[in-house]
Parts: C-alpha cells; structure tokens; sequence
C-alpha cells in the first residue's frame, strides 16, 4: 500500500552525486517516479564527494523524518555510516559500479586497491537494509556485509528505441558510452583498421562527448544527448562492447549492450563479466577475444545483412524479456515498499 508522506520531509530521500549521470537516470529515476505516482513524495539531493560529515549534519532533519534514504553509489566516510544508522529509519543502497575500488589509472593496468575504500564500502553495506547491487558480481562482494542484496540489473526503456530500424548500410560500427571509457576501444582497433582496408567507407561512429582520433579508421563524431541516442543506434550496423578483463571490468553492468539490444542491433562484447550473460552467442551477437576474433566477428555480421536483421530482432525480443525498465522499476518499486514496511517506515 503507499505509503502517505509527512508533512515536513519526503517519503523517500535519494542521494546521489550526480542526479544527471547514467547510474541515476537509468536506474533511479524512473523508480522515484513510480513511487511519485504511488503517493510517496520523493526528493532527490545532489550529495557533496567531500564534506564528509557536513554533508549529513545539513540534513540531519530531512534524514531522521524520511522513511528511507536512498544512496546512488554513495560510499560513506568513516564513521558517517554510523551517524546515518543512528538518524535514519531505513536505508537503501544502490551501485552498479566496483565502488570499492579505484578506476584503473590507464589501458591494460588493473583496478586500484584501497583499505580505506573497502572498509567505508562495507560500512555502507552493513547500514542499508537493503542493498540493490547491478549483477552477480558486485552483489557478491556487497553480501560480506550487507543484511540483504538483491541484483538489479541496469535496465533499458525499449520503448524509447524505434521499433523498426531505420535502413543500414553494412558499414557502420557504433560505440556508446562516457568518455573514460574510450580507453577500451583501443582493444577493437586493429580490427576495424584491418576491416576498413577490405571495406573503404566503414566507419566507427562514437556517441560520446570525446572522440579517439585515430587516422586509418573513419570516425563518425555524435555528440551524446539523451534525445539523439536512440536514433545514433538504430542506423548504425553493429553495436561493439570491448573491455580488458580484471576486477573492475568484470562488475560493469553491460549496459550498452542493452541499449544496442533495444535499438535492434546485433552486438560483439569481450567475454568479460556481464557481457557474457547478456550477449546470446550466435543468437543477439558474439563474443570476441583477440583482434583476430573481432576482425572475424564483425565482418560476419557486416557482409550478412539478413543474419545481422535477423540477430537484431532476437536482441530486441532479447532485451524487452530480461531487461526491460518498467518490470525493473515495478521490482525495485516493490523492494522499497517492503523495507519501508520492515524498517519502521509505517509509524
């Protein structure tokens, strides 16, 4: 049943550093929505990366009235986990990234370490009733500590991509993603210089807000907006996933994998993590490893238009059946419900 909102503080408190970053919009935005329409009031704060304790001492009032806080991918300060535990009455925490450890500082080296990191990781986890972790992988490594996980993945509005692809040319090539992440298309660069020497007009079309600059391979430079995506997709040929394979890597959520899935696009990923789950072999595309595997595997599916619509349309059926956003809302949707309940929330 929803549950009515006090008068002087929300339902529900979501914080999250960044209200506009794809971990938020794709996974919390529709769900405080939902909650909206549910009769919760909902309010969504843009949480300081430093102040630590201020940060909560300026809320101190909204945290102790709201019925569940909700952290976006927060990792609290030493001691703050403690704080939040003693003002709040039920806390939820949301990640689909290895929060617990640093990005790794350049291609091929592996993920940093900290002690500190980890320890207010797991501090986290241990003060949220529930913690919605985005595959198997984080969930468990936020089960050492953690009360309660369930894995929620990153979902994908289908209905946002065209149901008929726009027409194709069997020369285009798509990457989606933020630029930090470019580092890893250097793994399918060899490749599309080698299938660009067989096909002259084949063209990498990135939908980022950078771009590589690479010579022997035709760049196509789409500027990212959340309007332009679905249509940067579906006019491209295949959509592409490359990553190294170590533990940060393996805790991506494969979320462009999704949104190629959902714009009908067949897809090569490295056999990394997640990219294995979501990647049908042969069915909605292929997994590839060295460059002569990718050289391979794209050139399968870009001089066999009928085997790629063909893999196109299984991805899409694909992606609406396991990951389609309104079934993950209603679920997450249900899960606060719960904890609220369980957590005092009904006082």
């Amino acid at each position: 049943m929803p549950l009515p909102a006090s008068d002087d503080a929300p339902a529900v408190l979501l914080l999250a550093y960044d209200p506009d970053a794809p971990s938020f919009r794709h996974r919390l935005r529709d769900v405080a929505a939902r909650l909206g329409a549910d009769g919760w009031t909902c309010a969504v704060e843009r949480f300081s990366r430093r102040r630590y304790f201020l940060r909560l001492l300026r809320r101190r009032r909204e945290l102790a009235a709201a019925r569940c806080v909700v952290l976006s991918k927060i990792n609290l300060g030493l001691g703050e986990a403690a704080l939040l535990s003693r003002w709040a009455r039920c806390v939820v925490l949301d990640f689909d990234d290895a929060i617990y450890l640093r990005r790794p500082r350049g291609a091929g080296l592996p993920p940093g370490r900290s002690a500190l990191r980890e320890r207010k990781f797991d501090d986290t986890c241990a003060t949220a009733a529930l913690v919605l972790a985005g595959n198997e992988a984080l969930a468990a490594r936020a089960g050492a500590r953690a009360r309660r996980v369930e894995i929620v993945p990153t979902s994908v509005d289908v209905a946002a991509f065209p149901e008929q692809p726009t027409e194709r040319h069997g020369n285009t090539v798509v990457w989606i993603g933020r630029p930090e992440n470019l580092v890893y298309l250097e793994l399918v660069r060899p490749a599309l210089a080698a299938l660009t020497r067989e096909t002259p007009g084949l063209t990498l079309r990135v939908v980022s807000s950078h771009f590589p600059e690479w010579p022997e391979v035709r760049i196509e430079r789409v500027p990212w907006s959340e309007a332009a995506e679905g249509a940067a997709l579906a006019s491209a040929d295949v959509g592409v996933m490359p990553l190294f394979d170590d533990d940060w890597t393996r805790a991506k959520c494969a979320f462009k994998l999704l949104q190629y899935m959902a714009a009908s696009l067949p897809s090569v990923a490295s056999p990394v993590g997640a990219n294995r789950d979501v990647v049908l072999e042969g069915q909605t595309g292929h997994l590839a490893g060295g460059p002569e595997e990718w050289t391979a595997r794209l050139r399968e599916i870009l001089t066999s238009p009928e085997r790629a619509a063909a893999m196109g349309r299984a991805a899409r059926a694909s992606v609406r059946r396991r990951f389609d956003r309104p079934a993950t809302v209603a679920r997450v949707t249900d899960l606060l419900h719960e904890v609220v309940s369980a957590n005092g929330g009904l006082s």
